[in-house]
């Protein structure tokens, strides 16, 4: 495949093709596409992994290995639109297994990355022009960590 013009960089200390190996096992159309190891004389020990190119569910992204100077955080993270409740429930288990929830449907994984986890229900909801129901919706969605649909669409509909 070849690399995609602009791909997500992801810092880890030391765990990106194991990180990058759990989240490909978890979306569709993924794929780890190409490893690039430190070599003798560079920043990293000769032969571990530097660089994990990888697809994930269509969209190229980056993992390195560049040690514990940077951590990764909420200022940056990948949202997921979910066709339904089921799909919110699997992939925030899977995702948030070792994790840290939040709120909104929030969450950090093992590893220390952010996701959204949306169902696409609440952005159609979102976008309706009757700021009354998107109240509702929004202090709805506040008092939770993964978003339950049923409970959101009982809000929007007063």
């Amino acid at each position: 495949m070849p690399r995609p013009r602009i791909a997500p960089c992801l810092w880890f200390d030391d765990q990106a093709e194991h990180a990058a190996s759990f989240y490909v096992s978890i979306f569709e159309n993924s794929r780890i596409d190409r490893l690039s190891h430190y070599v003798e004389g560079g920043m990293g020990t000769p032969g571990t992994v530097m660089l994990v190119e990888f697809t994930l569910a269509g969209v190229g992204f980056q993992a390195l290995n560049g040690g514990p100077v940077f951590r990764l955080s909420e200022a940056v993270s990948l949202s997921v639109d979910c066709d339904s409740q089921e799909e919110v429930d699997r992939l925030w288990e899977l995702l948030g297994e070792g994790g840290d929830p939040g709120p909104c449907g929030w969450m950090k994984d093992r590893f220390g990355l952010s996701w959204q986890i949306v169902p696409q229900a609440l952005i159609r909801m979102m976008q309706d022009p009757d700021s009354e129901s998107v109240r509702r919706v929004v202090n709805a969605m506040l008092t939770m960590n993964k978003l339950n649909v049923a409970a959101l669409e009982q809000a929007y509909a007063g």
